[in-house]
């Protein structure tokens, strides 16, 4: 077999990547949102296989999130490496805002943040000089609009790295490739032989995402934006197109001088949806004229490259499908929503127990604010994994007795309250298997002054069950998404099927992808019961 890299060189919801090298190894980073742990490191000697490694965030050393509408929390880190320190420079919407963790190992421990509460904006990012400088950038309304008034733009300032601080005032760098253009954010800067290169995302991250770069003789301007700008983007080949919302890029040199960059884009899944989220992807770069072209020859994002000559081949050992819970703690692959400040879940008897807390998995939904209520309430009981391709398989064996209004079951979790339940419920004296359908009603997305929504339920289909034990399965073929039950593996029934796009991202927010995973619920009430997971099993198809 020739080797290639494969896009999505890491598939599924792991969005706004960053990265950087050193020596021969590469470390690349992801956005979390909500989740718990929070922001993905991975490791990779070849660039077509990446090891998760860690979490950088964990409450080990102070992360906070809060579960709401999915779109908050932890969204477009930067992690350079520089004199033996690993960096990473975040905005965290559940907290205080910006914040610096570091570490010497990549794989931790990190440390507690270093608030920044002098940095303003949102997409922090930060850039070591060749000569020893730091720099922090950022995205602010603070570019002349033309008319008098500001509009967003890129800025940077000077950084006392060793105390936290700028060391200079903010000052406008960019407003982006095209005049008036939406969302010039996520800046990374890169001094490349004679020239200061700035590479922002602009667009959205949606359907008109892109990447557009700019570059000057010194740090603070005047750039010159490249007329060939956007360098990267796939609204040009229509809405139809396999791959979209390509943008948010990094660009990083291999030991032996080529390059190439890593971003986010979709995948587009049944032609329809784009359930998986945003991925993170990575093609090579060439120089020419000293400006970078991205995917040279084609113009367009492909489904797999050359391997890059000079790099060993690694593959990775396979990973078990199934998880039987019987370790000493849980899984890199499991994720919480929200920081559990309260211990709903434990590992025991080779088993995964989840309590059943007054918290509803679909809650309501409230409004994203960076003046945040640092709330330690905001969690759900709630285990899962991310989706990582269009056709695959979640199921696990539950012991649950149910009483009043509790539930515990399986759920596919998409943001901003689109979701699916398969669970067990006890309703006027009778325990059944039902299979709901929650979607969300709004105007404004949660970040904009004024947002309200509504959560509906629909029941899709019910039996039923007169054990405590079951096996609860789905399985999503693309879009067709089936659900079944039974005593075990071997004798499953249907229960019901539901249609994957009505909960398409780009309907609910955009930000995040799907979320497979286990939860119990007094749904509103108190409650000690608790629902066992004996294991629980991914499989992609």
């Amino acid at each position: 077999m020739i080797p290639k890299l494969q896009n999505p060189v890491i598939p599924g919801f792991y969005p706004d990547p960053s990265v950087c090298r050193v020596g021969e190894d590469f470390y690349l980073v992801c956005s979390s949102f909500e989740l718990c742990p929070g922001i993905p490191l991975f490791h990779s000697r070849d660039l077509a296989h990446w090891e998760q490694l860690c979490c950088v965030m964990t409450p080990e050393n102070g992360f906070h999130v809060e579960k709401n509408c999915g779109n908050g929390g932890v969204m477009a880190p930067t992690i350079r490496w520089y004199d033996g320190t690993f960096y990473l420079i975040n905005c965290n919407f559940s907290d205080r805002g910006n914040f610096i963790v570091t570490a010497r190992d990549p794989a931790g421990p990190w440390s507690e943040p270093h608030w920044l509460d002098d940095v303003p904006g949102i997409d922090a990012s930060i850039f070591f000089d060749d000569d020893g400088k730091c720099y922090i950038m950022g995205t602010a309304r603070n570019w002349p609009d033309g008319r008098g008034g500001l509009r967003q733009g890129i800025w940077a300032a000077e950084y006392d790295i060793a105390h936290f601080r700028l060391a200079g005032e903010p000052a406008a760098l960019w407003g982006g490739a095209m005049a008036g253009v939406a969302s010039p954010e996520a800046p990374h800067l890169y001094h490349i032989g004679d020239w200061y290169y700035l590479l922002i995302a602009e667009g959205g991250t949606e359907y008109y995402h892109s990447a557009t770069v700019a570059r000057s003789r010194s740090v603070f301007g005047p750039y010159e934006g490249f007329r060939s700008n956007p360098v990267l983007t796939m609204r040009h080949m229509g809405r139809r197109a396999a791959i979209q919302n390509a943008g948010h890029a990094d660009l990083l040199e291999l030991p032996d001088g080529s390059w190439y960059a890593v971003f986010l884009a979709s995948r587009l899944v049944g032609g329809v949806s784009k359930n998986l989220g945003r991925e993170t992807f990575l093609v090579p770069v060439r120089w020419e004229d000293g400006w970078p072209l991205f995917t040279p020859d084609t113009g367009r994002v492909e489904g797999e490259y050359p391997f890059p000559e000079g790099l060993p081949w690694m593959p990775l050992p396979e990973k078990p499908l199934r998880d039987d819970f019987d370790g000493e703690g849980l899984d890199l692959r499991w994720s919480f929503w929200g920081r559990p400040y309260e211990k709903f879940w434990e590992l025991r008897d080779s088993c995964l127990s989840l309590r059943c807390l007054k918290q509803a998995l679909a809650d309501p939904l409230q409004p994203m604010s960076m003046e945040t209520t640092h709330s330690e309430e905001n969690f759900v009981s709630f285990v899962a994994c991310r989706r990582l391709q269009p056709h695959c398989r979640f199921a696990c064996r539950m012991r649950f007795a149910p009483q009043k209004e509790e539930s515990a079951g399986i759920a596919v979790v998409q943001a901003m309250n689109h979701q699916i339940h398969l669970q067990l419920r006890r309703a006027e004296g009778q325990t059944r298997v039902e299979l709901l359908l929650f979607t969300a009603d709004y105007e404004l997305p949660p970040y904009i002054p004024g947002f309200r929504a509504d959560t509906r339920c629909r029941l899709l289909a019910s039996a039923p069950w007169d054990t405590e034990e079951i096996v609860l399965e789905m399985e999503l073929k693309e879009n067709a998404y089936i659900f079944r039950f039974g005593p075990d593996e071997r004798h499953l029934s249907e229960l019901g099927r539901a249609d994957g796009a009505l909960i398409n991202p780009e309907k609910v927010g955009c930000m995040v992808g799907e979320m497979l995973g286990m939860f119990a619920s007094a749904n509103g009430g108190c409650s000690e019961n608790r629902a066992d997971f004996a294991w629980a099993e991914y499989e992609d198809l």
